[in-house]
């Protein structure tokens, strides 16, 4: 049983953790209000993980207490804080942290960051035990001088992490139930079926499948519905698809499949169905997806037996928890990871386009702010979006309807072209910033 020790000048928050990491099932080795009796009870107490707020009185705040327990100690800290702006998370990261919680948190968010701290702690205990060092991103440096002090993982300056192309390889997605899974899982099924082959939608409880209704009469999606003490049945129905597939003459045929596993109770099972994917992925068969689960019921030795053999892990917590990658099996390359303040520039300098790919359906100005926030997490002057609605409305682009008191805007027939016309010359223009000039286009900008 893993023992915390958790160090918080407020008394309630430390009492609020105190009762949920007991309830999880972890011990509280001790609590602390300042940076010097956090250090002091680390030396004593030698816990496995510190919980550890940033600003604190005394001579020494969180993160230069941190910095001494990783130095002295070596055990690692997981920041829980109020403070997110990239100043304090800058300075954050030079203590090495193990994850960077922002407060109010959630049980599963903590859980989910010290399962992972501890198991990215065990995976760097048993590289040094095997004399292997560490390189800055994560993947094993042979050759590299083995007498050279101990180098540590970086925090990766993370607040979006944008998937990639999730259907050329197997990937292991950990979801808590404060995250909406169902939006990621409709568009990995839509992203799978736009590629043709098959597809295939294991789950206990969803309804994800109601989106798709059309496409399983068509056969172009098939759907298992799991029940409990069932996933074993999971395998001889994967079997018959992977040896369809190899019997395949046009040999293109492929299998992507999204396997929604909502608790562990039958983990071996669930192990099994992973080794089966992973051996026919072996032995040539085009066979790729999601294997999911809900990282409340996985501790980190079953997040070690789960990565094992899967090269790309997604772990997601919530919009605000920073997540930390471990060793080989949660590779920083397995993952685009963007800057929140790169989103922020780049929402903010194309907010033209952005507003105009949401008038796809009548809609209030509060509500393009609002999904801009949602969708990006930049927060945009709601007077510069009604100055472009107002404009549009102005040329004729735009009309508006009452719905109650909210005033909607509608693209009027012009402005539905308009609209296509702008968007279509927004993508030749990004096109020919990130790549070159665009077909059509000439180094002038100027059509053919």
């Amino acid at each position: 049983m893993s023992q915390i020790l958790v160090v918080d000048d407020e008394a309630i928050i430390t009492m609020q953790l105190e009762e949920r990491l007991s309830a999880m099932g972890y011990t509280v080795a001790g609590m602390s209000a300042s940076g010097e009796d956090a250090i002091e009870k680390a030396r004593r107490l030698r816990p496995d993980l510190v919980l550890m707020d940033i600003v604190m009185p005394g001579k020494l705040n969180g993160i230069e207490a941190a910095q001494v327990i990783a130095d002295e100690l070596d055990i690692p800290v997981v920041f829980v804080t109020s403070y997110a702006d990239d100043a304090i998370i800058e300075k954050a990261k030079h203590a090495r942290p193990y994850g960077y919680i922002v407060k109010p948190f959630n049980e599963m968010e903590i859980k989910a960051a010290i399962e992972v701290a501890l198991f990215r702690k065990t995976a760097e205990q048993q590289r040094a035990a095997a004399k292997i060092p560490v390189e800055k991103n994560g993947a094993a440096s042979v050759g590299a001088d083995e007498t050279e002090g101990p180098q540590y993982l970086d925090l990766p300056d993370v607040k979006a992490v944008l998937l990639k192309d999730i259907f050329t390889d197997l990937i292991l997605f950990l979801y808590t139930d404060q995250v909406t899974k169902d939006p990621i899982f409709k568009f990995a099924l839509e992203e799978g079926m736009k590629k043709g082959g098959r597809n295939l939608f294991a789950y206990f409880h969803s309804t994800v499948h109601r989106h798709f209704m059309k496409e399983i009469q068509k056969e172009q999606l098939f759907t298992h519905r799991l029940k409990r003490n069932e996933v074993f049945t999971l395998l001889p129905i994967l079997e018959k698809c992977t040896e369809t597939l190899q019997s395949s003459p046009d040999g293109k045929s492929t299998l992507k499949v999204l396997l929604d596993f909502s608790d562990i109770e039958e983990f071996e099972d669930i192990l099994a169905v992973k080794r089966l994917l992973l051996s026919k992925k072996t032995g040539g068969v085009p066979v790729s997806g999601i294997i999911a689960l809900n990282i409340g019921y996985i501790d980190h030795t079953l997040i070690k037996s789960l990565a094992e053999g899967i090269e790309k892990i997604i772990v997601s917590t919530g919009k605000d928890t920073t997540l930390s990658f471990a060793h080989r099996s949660f590779p920083a390359e397995s993952v685009a990871v963007v800057p929140q303040a790169t989103i922020d520039d780049v929402v903010k300098k194309s907010l033209e386009p952005v507003v105009l790919s949401l008038l796809t359906r009548p809609i209030s100005g509060y509500e393009i702010v609002h999904e801009i926030h949602h969708r990006y997490n930049v927060l945009i002057p709601q007077a510069r979006v009604y100055t472009l609605l107002y404009i549009l409305q102005q040329n004729g682009y735009l009309e508006i309807k009452m719905s109650g008191k909210s005033k909607l805007y509608c693209p009027t027939e012009k402005g539905k072209k308009f609209i296509a016309q702008k968007l279509n010359d927004f993508k030749q223009v990004f096109q020919h910033v990130l790549t070159g000039t665009p077909e059509g286009i000439l180094q002038t900008g100027h059509r053919e």
